[in-house]
């Protein structure tokens, strides 16, 4: 797992308003304060790697700004009290102070996205964002860099920056509610798509109502946001992780309650901790599901994930009627702390051959003799589900898939990974073990064309299979057959169906328990491929999986064991387009599952069609 590090300096603390100003006065060192108080008190901050902080230099800031507004800003440390109120006028929702001159060259509120080239806005002085881009594609030979930016304001000054840039791709989801929202740009639509050579590589996604909830934020990043972002391929990303649309927050990330929970949610997540649960999602709301589309669709000509989406259907701000609403007071909000994200002492452990267990990181435990309790727990399970199994393999693949599992359930271990000899036997005992325990609902991904020994009719198994030969007569709408009719699959096409099928619908899905199931070697699969889906499955079931793998080389043991202990998953290198034949078949799930998994639904068309069948 690679370390996080962590940026704090007293010094950023001093700068605040010296006048009243009903706009900045929300603009207040506290925000910093809270939120490190709150990583110390969680134990956060000690898990991270102190950075020291440094003064910029002249040059790195006229990567972005230009030398006359950075002379000009270097002269506010001088200014009375009075020159320095004039000075700040002439700039929209900003202030300066005169504090040191190192405290000048630190940007008060990161990562100062709206900031421009000759101008500070919205409490921003300098790009750092921007900055930091340009200075890594400088002085580390980056050749794509990716930012997000899901602050509830555009960043236009972002935007500005590298609208003509095909090496920043930059994508922004904003309220802007038909540009009646801050700062109210017609550049801040879903067209405004970039510049020259930069032309694809601006995305804008509006959000044009209030009252976004989690479905439309997972939408965006499955339809949109994803897919873009694995074609693209960056070697460094950037987030704006702007707190302004937390709850109890609507507007300026300032809420010194809901801000430091934020900042802490992040940071477990930095950290790999087990990610929270996400309950009662379903389909995105209409709004959003017209600001994604009209995203893919106004994109369609500059990816390839994108290349079969319909034309947008923008609707002029004369023909819908616009709400106005009241900004949220949020003095007297009062919501509950979250859940604590606890891990198991242990994050993943193995049951391989002893020649395999030489390839694992020490971040892998390897078993080593089976506990007379897991050996009777086993035998239970055979007597009630294997009545007919005798043979020593199968019998061998049961006691170890028994051993993980109470391991996984007594939360000693969060995930496990097993090599077996008989997978069928194999998955059939997880599936009874996990129903029969703590998983009130398990996902099954499965790779492989044979027919798989696990019933889908109580809808408390979501099999996902990803095979080359269509299997016969599917009806369930929890059995999701992925045919790529390939020796070896795209890519390409793999990921399409991951994020466009297989995420989508574990998120909706809420499993307990991820079970991922090689059944014959790679079966076509790359190995690159499997280790980032089995990343991205983390994300779900608090991070709880089972890997089975057979016959699988010692590369695909070494890629599965890294993925689920945390290691970052090997690069794909920019992708291509899916192929035809494969998104056909990936497109004929999608539309075949939709009414029951709304998660799926990416096009107004196919929700007014959703509609007229209803």
């Amino acid at each position: 797992m690679s370390e996080t590090g962590l940026v704090y300096d007293e010094e950023m603390t001093r700068y605040k308003l010296l006048w009243t100003d009903p706009v900045c006065k929300i603009e207040v060192p506290e925000r910093l304060t809270v939120s490190h108080e709150a990583l110390k008190c969680r134990g956060l901050d000690r898990r991270c790697v102190c950075v020291p902080t440094r003064q910029a230099t002249d040059q790195e800031i006229l990567l972005v700004h230009s030398k006359e507004y950075l002379e000009a800003v270097s002269q506010t440390p001088h200014m009375s009290l009075e020159d320095l109120l004039t000075f700040t006028q002439q700039y929209g929702d900003v202030y300066f102070h005169p504090v040191s001159h190192d405290v000048a060259w630190h940007q008060q509120l990161p990562p100062g996205h709206h900031s421009q080239r000759c101008e500070a806005s919205g409490f921003c002085v300098f790009n750092n964002v921007a900055i930091a881009a340009l200075y890594a594609k400088q002085h580390y030979k980056l050749n794509r860099v990716l930012i997000v930016d899901w602050d509830i304001h555009h960043g236009q000054g972002v935007q500005y920056c590298f609208e003509e840039d095909s090496s920043v791709l930059y994508f922004s989801w904003h309220r802007y509610e038909h540009q009646q929202f801050w700062p109210n740009l017609a550049e801040s639509d879903y067209d405004s798509v970039g510049k020259g050579k930069g032309t694809g590589f601006n995305i804008n996604l509006p959000w044009n109502k209030v009252g976004m909830t989690s479905s439309d934020y997972l939408s965006a990043f499955f339809h949109v946001l994803l897919p873009i972002a694995y074609e693209f391929d960056p070697e460094l990303v950037f987030v704006c992780a702007g707190f302004d649309s937390a709850i109890g927050d609507p507007e300026g990330g300032y809420n010194l309650t809901s801000l430091p929970q934020s900042v802490c949610q992040t940071v477990h997540t930095l950290l790999g901790d087990p990610t929270p649960e996400l309950r009662d999602i379903g389909p995105p709301c209409h709004s959003a599901l017209e600001s994604v589309h009209n995203v893919r669709a106004v994109h369609q000509r500059n990816w390839g994930c994108l290349k079969h989406i319909e034309p947008s259907i923008k609707r002029s701000r004369v023909d819908e009627k616009v709400e106005q609403h009241e900004e949220e007071t949020t003095e007297h909000l009062v919501w509950p702390e979250p859940i604590p994200r606890d891990a198991p002492p242990l994050r993943t452990a193995a049951r391989v051959s002893k020649e395999q267990e030489e390839l694992l990181s020490e971040a892998c435990l390897c078993l080593g003799e089976k506990s007379p309790k897991d050996l009777e727990e086993a035998e239970k399970i055979r007597n009630k589900h294997f009545q007919d199994v005798t043979d020593e393999k199968s019998l061998k693949c049961i006691q170890d898939v028994v051993s993980l599992w109470e391991k996984i359930k007594n939360k000693e271990v969060r995930n496990g990974l097993v090599v077996v000899s008989d997978v069928f036997v194999s998955l059939k005992c997880a599936v009874e073990l996990a129903k029969n325990s703590l998983s009130e609902r398990t996902l099954v991904l499965f790779v492989g064309d044979d027919i798989v020994p696990v019933d889908t009719n109580d809808g408390k198994v979501l099999l996902v299979q990803i095979c080359r030969k269509e299997p016969s007569e599917v009806k369930s709408v929890y059995h999701v057959p992925v045919c790529l009719n390939k020796d070896v699959f795209s890519c390409a096409s793999v990921m399409a169906a991951v994020l466009g099928l297989l995420l989508p619908l574990a998120y909706e899905f809420n499993p307990s328990l991820v079970l991922q199931v090689m059944a014959e070697g790679s079966s076509g699969l790359k190995v690159c491929v499997w280790a980032q889906l089995t990343s991205l499955l983390q994300g779900v079931a608090q991070g709880t999986a089972l890997a089975l793998l057979k016959g699988c080389d010692s590369d695909m043991v070494q890629a599965t064991a890294a993925s689920l202990s945390g290691a970052s998953a090997p690069t794909l290198g920019p992708l291509g387009p899916p192929l035809t034949e494969d998104l056909e078949a990936i497109e004929a799930q999608r539309h075949r599952l939709q009414k029951r998994w709304g998660l799926l639904v990416n096009s107004v068309s196919d929700k007014e069609k959703e509609s007229q069948d209803q």
